[in-house]
């Protein structure tokens, strides 16, 4: 059986797709991150939850404040990238439950008014909503650079607050000159896969 999406497709958001660590230096649009979140949005989360939460870096001073919580290896891609994206968990993602879950608005308190139990939700399924992202940011014809190498409480005391937990770091952009690493080998099917 194949799949059915179509195999330029399938190459776009997988077996072509890397992680970029060079960029050019042509923008990305507020446009196009609204039509990235425009699909994205759609993949499931637990009570569809939709913890993710996207700060995008665009000034040249926040920038800089950015590039020092990053590793020191990640400094030079996250200060060239055009955009970068720092994707949290929002640890108070019940709040929205009534409008994102409006057959059982309950859930909200029924399963989430303790914040261990939230903070423990929202990790999980904001970063399933990343990997949408960086999959989402693929379709948009543009390469992505998720990091997280970085201080973490570092980025969340300059740029988040106590209700959102850093997840990653993103860079944004067109690749540019020499822009992949040789691809990594990766598991067999039979690795990876048991059937009981």
């Amino acid at each position: 059986m194949s799949l059915v999406l179509d195999p330029a497709a399938q190459n776009l958001l997988f077996r072509e797709a890397r992680t970029a660590n060079t960029f050019t230096d042509e923008p990305v649009t507020d446009e196009q991150v609204q039509a990235i979140y425009d699909l994205v949005k759609y993949g499931p989360t637990a009570f569809n939850q939709s913890p993710l939460r996207i700060t995008l870096v665009r000034s040249p001073e926040a920038r800089e404040r950015l590039v020092q919580h990053m590793a020191e290896g990640n400094r030079p891609k996250t200060a060239a990238a055009p955009l970068v994206a720092i994707l949290s968990a929002d640890n108070e993602f019940h709040e929205e439950l009534p409008q994102l879950f409006p057959h059982f608005p309950q859930a909200k308190d029924a399963f989430f008014s303790e914040r261990p139990v939230r903070e423990g939700a929202a990790t999980l399924n904001a970063a399933l909503q990343a990997a949408y992202f960086i999959v989402g940011v693929r379709a948009a014809g543009l390469a992505a650079g998720p990091m997280t190498g970085l201080d973490f409480e570092g980025v969340r005391k300059e740029f988040l607050d106590d209700d959102h937990t850093p997840l990653m770091v993103v860079n944004i952009g067109r690749p540019g000159p020499d822009a992949w690493f040789p691809r990594s080998p990766r598991l067999a099917f039979e690795q990876v896969v048991t059937t009981v």
